[in-house]
């Protein structure tokens, strides 16, 4: 793995408000220090480029979710080939046989990450890969297939190459991912079933069952490879249950996960016990088990998909990368979108605080933190990912806004962080209800920390670049929604 040794010159990023085009294009030369080489090709970033810290663990990885943001710098940048590396040499690793202990995981698994083994004296270079058998919990990551295919649609969007994703072996790739998910079980709900810990919330959490996160992600990614796969004899039967799973998914989806004050009351009066197709508490929940702390945080304007809908549960705590990506994917309506951009307003402090943005709301404590988190000292209230305060979420948070209508939000967000992130070094996460401080293991010169914060940048100043992140509403997919006839008020 061939790396700079010097630091991150950074501090010319925030001489003025504003990114200019100089400094754009001087992009490479900072990031440069992060980039992994591959037979002289550069293929990625890793994750953290700490000096200060003593133990390395995985951070001098590639991670194929925190490779992202800086792609997508890259792409605004004019820089197409090194992502163009990266989605080649990704899909070759979904190639691998993959096995965690003696279980073999699916075909079209993507990795976690991957690292670049350099033997010097040979003069040659392996890569090595991560599919979840060293991630702490052996968690298989399901976002990154999404990940994956989100980001091959960005580079054909941002390139205006179609030559790369109709090559059979990206053609190839999409369809084993797609395989994965679309696979026929026994599940009753077009949601895909999940473990803990297999996204970027990647400990014990009790996202388990079916986190906004990966539906959000599934949405977008079955949407970005509708545009992208071919219609060929292969592509053709995919195409085709991939539209039957986006009309049985978004309905479930807008009317299930959403959540604003009149909902929120209907559930407070649900009926429990129903039975047959009339019910109108279609998941059984119990009126008592919503949480206090939501009466209060819920606006008369505003609303969000909640984090996890299964049956006699609802997990009501608000998940910003969930939210972003249904705004981004179209799989929120606009009215939808309208109203969680009204929610960040009306609740500024408890999600953006002092340093945006909170991964999720509110954090669990006591008794709760013992039993959903294992007693995990590293995801203590308000830290971590719960309920800290992560800067690679501007970038989600800029598109969202931009796509919205409301740059003005994301303007105030970003004037935030940049009092902070500079001089504090590029932190990972930060800590604390308002994100006052560092978090407490929080690497410095996180890539994926400063990629966030680039990428919002580059997307307030040409706003054209939302379109390699952002789906169009697809007006066929939009439901009528309507009560049962049992529904009593």
């Amino acid at each position: 793995m061939e790396l700079a040794s010097d630091d991150f010159d950074l501090s010319r990023l925030l001489n003025k408000p504003r990114i200019n085009v100089e400094r754009q294009r001087s992009f490479d030369d900072r990031s440069r220090r992060s980039l992994v080489f591959f037979r002289g090709q550069p293929l990625g970033t890793i994750a953290a480029f700490d000096h200060a810290s003593e133990e390395v663990l995985n951070y001098d990885q590639v991670f194929v979710r925190d490779f992202v943001p800086s792609a997508l710098a890259f792409l605004m940048n004019g820089e197409p080939e090194i992502v163009r590396h990266f989605l080649l040499k990704t899909l070759l690793l979904q190639g691998w046989e993959k096995k965690v202990d003696r279980f073999k995981l699916g075909e079209g698994a993507m990795p976690a990450s991957f690292k670049v083994l350099h033997d010097s004296k040979k003069g040659v270079d392996t890569l090595h890969a991560d599919f979840g058998e060293s991630a702490i919990g052996r968690v298989a990551p399901v976002d990154s297939g999404f990940w994956w295919i989100i980001l091959l649609r960005a580079y054909t969007k941002s390139t205006g190459d179609l030559t790369l994703a109709e090559t059979p072996e990206c053609q190839k790739g999409m369809r084993l991912i797609l395989s994965l998910c679309l696979s026929e079980g026994f599940d009753t709900f077009p949601t895909l079933l999940c473990a803990d810990g297999c996204c970027m919330i990647d400990r014990r959490m009790g996202v388990y069952g079916y986190p906004i996160e990966i539906q959000a992600l599934f949405f977008m990614a079955l949407r970005c490879a509708l545009q992208l796969l071919k219609h060929d004899n292969e592509g053709k039967e995919f195409v085709e249950r991939i539209a039957t799973r986006l009309h049985a998914l978004s309905y479930h989806m807008r009317s299930y996960y959403w959540l604003d004050f009149q909902q929120l009351n209907d559930i407070y009066r649900y009926k429990t016990e129903e039975y047959s197709h009339t019910a109108v508490n279609k998941f059984n929940v119990i009126p008592d088990s919503i949480p206090d702390w939501l009466f209060d945080f819920m606006p008369c304007q505003g609303g969000f998909f909640i984090g996890n809908v299964s049956p006699a549960r609802m997990d009501f705590r608000w998940f910003a990368l969930g939210n972003m990506i249904a705004i981004l994917s179209s799989l929120a309506t606009p009215e939808q979108s309208t109203a969680i951009m009204d929610l960040i307003e009306e609740r500024w402090e408890e999600l953006i605080g002092e340093m945006p943005l909170k991964i999720c709301y509110p954090a669990i404590e006591n008794h709760e933190w013992r039993i959903v988190t294992g007693c995990d000292p590293k995801n203590t209230r308000w830290s971590y990912h719960n309920g800290g305060s992560w800067p690679v979420l501007l970038w989600l948070l800029t598109a969202a806004c931009i796509k919205t209508g409301r740059p003005q939000i994301a303007r105030r967000a970003i004037d935030l962080a940049e009092r902070r992130l500079l001089k504090d070094g590029w932190p990972e996460y930060y800590d604390g209800k308002l994100g006052r401080y560092v978090g407490k293991q929080a690497r410095k010169f996180q890539t994926w920390s400063i990629a966030g914060y680039l990428v919002a940048k580059m997307m307030l100043e040409d706003p054209s670049h939302l379109g390699m992140i952002s789906l169009e509403e697809d007006k066929a997919m939009k439901p009528v929604l309507k009560r049962s006839a049992s529904w009593t008020n």
